[in-house]
């Protein structure tokens, strides 16, 4: 168990993301289980799922509870990612290590550039659970998340987010709590669709699960209390770090 203690350490901060921004966790999840847990990739985004969408769940919770989540625009969002992250999960098999993991890089890279962006000021909106924008255009956005997180293992809070709130007009805080109902909706749909064919290390999956759902708490905790915009600039430059690691690592492969 003592090889495991370094990927649960870490793990914590999976969990600590989700809790306080309500995304990242499978930005920092896939090269946790890679390069600290040594899991193949295929295997490391399949585990990756179940992490994350466990974890989403756990920091779910106190969300509800302050009635910061939207249950009829989470659900609707939430089903159409599904979709697309079964039917990305089932192909995904078919792709080199080296192109999936080299993916995820570029998709790092690019998160951690929207991050480093001011996020643009939004308007309360009013009472209700209404979905403000046509019902085909959420229903294709959550089609394209739900495929990246299923083909990568990326593309959680950092683009479900923005998504609600352009889409389903949710002020910023109700998108954060949101996007955790989507977020656990579309991980277990993908990890549904590499069950089948990937072998999963429940030892190391449960472990890390367990370590991120600690740290959920203690990223709810911390929500509030930390400047957004400084912790999600910190945290973009980590993930550029992780992304240059990630690419010098497997481009060369892939080539």
């Amino acid at each position: 168990m003592h090889a495991l203690l370094v990927p649960a350490l870490l793990a914590v901060l999976v969990g600590v993301s989700l809790g306080l921004l309500g995304g990242g966790g499978s930005i920092l999840t896939v090269p946790i289980l890679v390069y600290a847990a040594g899991l193949p990739a295929h295997q490391a985004i399949a585990t990756s799922l179940f992490v994350v969408g466990a974890t989403s769940i756990a920091a779910l919770v106190p969300h509800a509870r302050a009635g910061r989540v939207r249950y009829a625009t989470g659900a609707l969002f939430g089903a159409a990612s599904m979709v697309g992250a079964f039917a990305a999960g089932r192909g995904a098999r078919y792709i080199p290590p080296a192109i999936l993991l080299g993916t995820f890089g570029l998709m790092m890279a690019v998160t951690a550039a929207a991050m480093m962006r001011k996020p643009k000021a939004t308007p309360e909106s009013e009472g209700g659970d209404a979905i403000r924008q046509p019902l085909w255009k959420i229903l294709i956005e959550g089609l394209v998340v739900g495929a990246v997180t299923g083909l990568v293992g990326a593309g959680g809070g950092f683009l479900v987010v923005p998504a609600l709130v352009i889409l389903g007009g949710l002020p910023m805080r109700e998108a954060v709590g949101t996007s955790l109902l989507v977020i656990a909706m579309k991980s277990f749909a993908g990890f549904a669709g590499y069950i089948s064919a990937v072998p999963i290390d429940w030892t190391i999956a449960l472990v890390v699960t367990a370590a991120a759902i600690v740290g959920s708490f203690g990223g709810a905790a911390l929500a509030g209390r930390v400047p957004q915009q400084a912790l999600r600039k910190g945290f973009a430059w980590f993930v550029v770090a992780a992304a240059v690691f990630i690419l010098v690592q497997e481009v060369p492969k892939g080539l």
